[in-house]
């Protein structure tokens, strides 16, 4: 079992393209795991596309494994997402890391594309069951009450053999959707507390299946900072957590010290989490890379000697 650190994003918080690349490029040489991009569509704060994201790391990097964290599967097409995933697997030799949720009912994202939130749990369970035939197997017949295929055949196929399917989700069809089809399963906004029933519940159902996920293929995430909680930029993060979330958001990010972080990473990790996304909470190129570049200073290297401990 690994213990790993990958690096996460939502807002598009760089001034142009160039401190995107610039960024990647310290993320790909400092021994950051993974890049992985938030799914959102519709929003005023700036965000990329995910899978457009996808494509540009497979050419953009050269070592750092990338994925979805996670894309609403309910807002898209499971032909068109087994082919993209499949064409950027093999275009990085190997280095993308798919993962799949339903998707917000309070998201824009589906009246804005035109699609129902009304029965987007089927169309997503019916959706991985395609896109891991896909993957897997020539001449796919699949009949559902949202999908219909006939002998469907994409080619070429993933270099990955297994593919990789991380899911998303907490409720107890999350957890059903996992247990069946997951390869690993990722936590959303959550502290330690939340996730460890859910990782306890979906090692049980695999088992009742027959199943088995790796230990080390549950993940959760939090925010960080190294500063203070009254830097404006950490105040600014905080309050829309708290709105979100409806209380107070601690245990959902750290702020300070390595030793502050590496508190809730191991609070995480006792509750099963044996990969992570960091988030930093920065604005603008310069502070993010900064904050980057002590994550792979100070905290990527203390999260990675937890594997000899």
């Amino acid at each position: 079992m690994t213990i790993g650190a990958g690096i996460g994003i939502a807002n598009f918080t760089f001034e142009d393209g160039n401190g995107f690349w610039e960024w990647v490029d310290l993320c790909d040489n400092g021994g950051v795991d993974s890049i992985w991009q938030s799914d959102r569509i519709i929003e005023k704060t700036p965000n990329l596309e995910t899978m457009s994201v996808m494509a540009a790391l497979a050419g953009g990097s050269k070592r750092l494994k990338f994925g979805m964290n996670v894309v609403s599967m309910a807002l898209r097409d499971p032909v068109l997402m087994a082919k993209a995933c499949a064409t950027i697997d093999v275009l990085s030799n190997g280095r993308l890391l798919p993962a799949f949720g339903v998707g917000s009912a309070l998201s824009r994202d589906f009246t804005a594309t035109g699609r129902d939130t009304k029965g987007r749990g089927k169309r997503t369970a019916e959706g991985l069951q395609i896109i891991i035939k896909l993957w897997s197997e020539d001449n796919v017949n699949f009949e559902g009450e949202h999908y219909r295929l006939e002998d469907a055949t994409i080619a070429p196929k993933p270099v990955q053999s297994p593919m990789p399917l991380w899911v998303g989700g907490s409720a107890a069809a999350a957890i059903e959707r996992t247990a069946k089809w997951g390869t690993g399963w990722q936590a959303g906004i959550e502290n330690a507390a939340q996730i460890a029933p859910v990782i306890t519940a979906i090692k049980r159902r695999t088992e009742e299946l027959g199943r088995k996920i790796d230990e080390d293929h549950f993940g959760a995430g939090f925010s960080f900072r190294f500063g203070s909680v009254d830097d404006p930029v950490v105040q600014r993060h905080h309050a829309v957590l708290e709105k979100r979330l409806g209380k107070q958001p601690e245990g959902y990010s750290a702020v300070g010290g390595v030793d502050e972080m590496m508190t809730l990473v191991e609070d995480f990790h006792r509750a099963g989490a044996h990969k992570f996304i960091l988030r930093p909470i920065a604005m603008g190129v310069t502070d993010m890379m900064e904050q980057t570049q002590l994550m792979v200073e100070q905290l990527v290297p203390a999260i990675s000697a937890m594997n000899s401990s």
